[in-house]
């Protein structure tokens, strides 16, 4: 494998300092940096230097080993995991962090997982200790320090034998690592991998055992894990693995992970405006100032008034909670990963948030049975005030129940976490203006009264409401359409009608605004928000459509590049990874720019791109087959080419002249 000197990779940051002029100094060092990398790689010169210390032999030699040879009936031991890594070499801890100096690097994991443990109870795995190194992944010239497992690292898995054990006991262990020195990073071996299974037998015998001696390798071993039943895992034959940051969606936008303090942080505070807005509905707000005041007369006191407010607030909180967790049941019996690949649930979904948005405007209405309005708890005391509080939520159904309606709905693909963070936000939202005015019931004159803005708050979240059913129906209709092929406009079109339906409830606001008010103060406020309104439904649209526009790519198969050299067409097979940020370099410099970007796009050129991210890709054999052993790796066909051209650095002209060239035009300029 090619490397290069750290001399070599400075002398290369020292030419970028020869770029001039803001853009460059931007963009211009990082991007002559990366194609001069991969032009001196390619070139024969390149191959002659490799880093001090490093030799042919494995960069990571994975061994496992127990504990014990032989055991009785009931015993405990360990089995160790060895990392024996070449100098200079290391591989990614359980949990990376990768620096912010890194982003949009992925680390793979070091993950262990026992899958056949033949009915032993396996306990959670001992990590070693990280160690800090510097590394330069993205060939900036300034390492920055970065956790990985280096040098002779050992994992351990507590294992407990049965009871009714007899014969042998047999672990098959899988094993995932992916091994990088400070610059560059290797495929990775991938869980499942043939190359990452190990075996281990221990004999099973009644009677007495000599002890025997352990060894080093067992020194680290915290035996203590036995006496600790609740750090076991609870299941048979499985070690713990570490836990991996999941990203959902709510209406098309990517949430943050479950365990994300600050994405948390502000769902719930769009929660919280949510909640407090809909105290604005005709249906709400004409009883904030009654229920109030109901307290305060029961109250008799500032004090008592302010305790009794808060357990009103409490009841309101407690509304929302429970829809939130009916919401979270929901997931529970499914996984939310899967819903939007079935149409008729996603389309459904749609279909339903759709009617919401039409009901709230007043289309059709939500009338609650006579004998809920019946229920009248009194608020003389805490429990009562809490039920007062509940009651209030259920009364205001009639105005808000679309929204809670569409919340179910669309939080369906959510994690529970964030579901219940959402509806207890959106309850503290409403329950506010009864906490704040029970504290100071004077403040009530100062509350606004019903009419026209009342209702232009319903009219405006109808619309909204439209908008996000606009995403779900077309989730929906391309889930259906997923098993043919669409034009790339096909699969943005939704995007623009959310757009349309999000500027619709802007120019709306704006209007009615502005017939319902003459102050400055409305007018104003309120156009900032339609504003705000109307270029980030256009922008998301934008973004999509940029994207979509942009995913050229067709996914690689055999069948598919045969298919396309049948029909004499030129094929660009791409291969890269997640991992390989060098690819990714050259796709955003060469591959995804005009103008090859517009030949991949013209008639006659089959694109392809084999994703490598996993050992196991179908992608692997054919860049085998292509005596390649490693990427970036660029090859091209066609008819007028005898042998595909390859190559591992490209420009844009090599490119265009090798597609051009493939397709029996002029003659092709090697770049290998």
């Amino acid at each position: 494998m090619k490397r290069l000197t750290l001399e070599g990779i400075q002398w290369i940051v020292m030419m970028t300092e020869c770029t001039r002029g803001p853009r460059w100094a931007r963009v211009g060092p990082f991007l002559l940096m990366v194609l001069a990398c991969l032009a001196w790689l390619g070139t024969p010169a390149a191959a002659q230097f490799t880093f001090p210390g490093q030799d042919d032999g494995p960069e990571v030699t994975v061994t496992v080993r127990p504990s014990l040879e032989r055991a009785t009936p009931g015993a405990r031991f360990a089995v160790a995991v060895i990392f024996d890594h070449a100098p200079n070499w290391h591989v990614h801890t359980n949990e990376p962090v990768v620096p912010p100096e890194l982003r949009g690097f992925t680390a793979i994991p070091t993950q262990i997982e026992v899958r056949d443990s033949t009915n032993a109870s396996v306990g959670p795995v001992q990590w070693p200790e990280g160690k800090a190194i510097d590394v330069d992944f993205l060939f900036t010239g300034n390492p920055v320090p970065y956790e990985v497992f280096g040098g002779r690292a050992i994992a351990y898995i507590p294992v407990a034998v049965p009871e009714n054990a007899e014969g042998e006991l047999t672990l098959e262990i899988a094993i995932q690592w992916q091994a990088c020195d400070d610059t560059t990073c290797l495929p990775p071996i991938i869980l499942g991998d043939e190359e990452g299974l190990r075996t281990v037998t221990v004999a099973i015998e009644t009677g007495d055992i000599p002890a025997t001696e352990a060894g080093e390798d067992f020194a680290a071993f915290d035996a203590s894990v036995f006496a600790d039943a609740d750090a076991w895992d609870g299941t048979l034959g499985a070690a713990a693995a570490p836990a991996t940051l999941t990203r959902s969606s709510f209406f098309g936008l990517t949430l943050p992970p479950a365990d994300s303090a600050f994405g948390i942080a502000m769902l719930a505070l769009g929660g919280l405006v949510g909640g407090f807005i809909l105290n604005l509905t005709p249906c709400v707000l004409p009883v904030i100032p009654i229920k109030v005041l109901t307290i305060s007369q029961h109250a008799g006191s500032p004090g008592r008034s302010m305790l009794l407010g808060l357990w009103m607030a409490a009841g309101v909180v407690g509304f929302w909670l429970a829809l939130g967790v009916l919401a979270a049941s929901f997931t529970a019996l499914a996984d939310p990963s899967r819903l939007f690949g079935i149409w008729w649930i996603t389309l459904g979904i749609g279909l339903l948030i759709a009617a919401m948005g039409v009901g709230i405007m007043g289309a059709f209405s939500i009338n609650l049975p006579k004998s809920v309005y019946m229920v009248n708890p009194k608020a003389d005391s805490p429990s009562g005030s809490f039920m007062f509080g509940v009651m209030t939520a259920v009364l205001g159904l009639p105005c808000f129940g679309f929204v809670a309606g569409a919340l179910l709905a669309g939080s369906a693909t959510m994690p529970t976490a964030l579901i219940l963070t959402i509806f207890a936000a959106l309850g503290v939202g409403m329950a506010l203006p009864y906490l704040v005015l029970s504290a100071n019931p004077k403040w009530i004159d100062k509350l606004p009264r019903t009419g026209p803005a009342s209702e232009l708050v319903k009219q405006v979240m109808g619309l909204l409401l439209l908008a996000a059913a606009a995403y779900f129906v077309g989730a929906g209709l391309l889930a259906l359409a997923a098993g043919g092929e669409l034009p790339w406009w096909a699969k943005v079109l939704h995007w623009w009608a959310i757009a349309l339906f999000v500027a619709a409830a802007a120019v709306w606001l704006v209007v009615r605004t502005f017939q319902i008010s003459k102050k400055p103060a409305p007018r104003v406020s309120f156009a900032i928000v339609a504003v705000l309104l109307l270029a980030s439904g256009f922008a998301i649209a934008q973004d999509q459509t940029a994207k979509a526009r942009d995913d050229l790519w067709i996914v690689f198969s055999q069948e598919a590049l045969d298919e396309a050299l049948a029909a004499d067409r030129v094929v660009v097979l791409d291969f890269t990874a997640e991992w390989c940020l060098n690819c990714k370099a050259l796709e955003a410099s060469v591959l995804l720019r005009d103008p090859v970007k517009s030949k991949l796009l013209s008639p006659g050129v089959v694109p392809l791109k084999a994703d490598l991210t996993g050992r196991g890709a179908p992608g692997w054999q054919k860049l085998y087959d292509l005596g390649q052993t490693g990427i970036p790796a660029l090859a091209i066909f066609g008819p007028g080419l005898e042998q595909p051209w390859i190559a591992n650095g490209y420009t844009p002209d090599q490119v265009l002249r090798a597609i051009e060239q493939a397709s029996g035009g002029a003659e092709l300029s090697q770049a290998r």
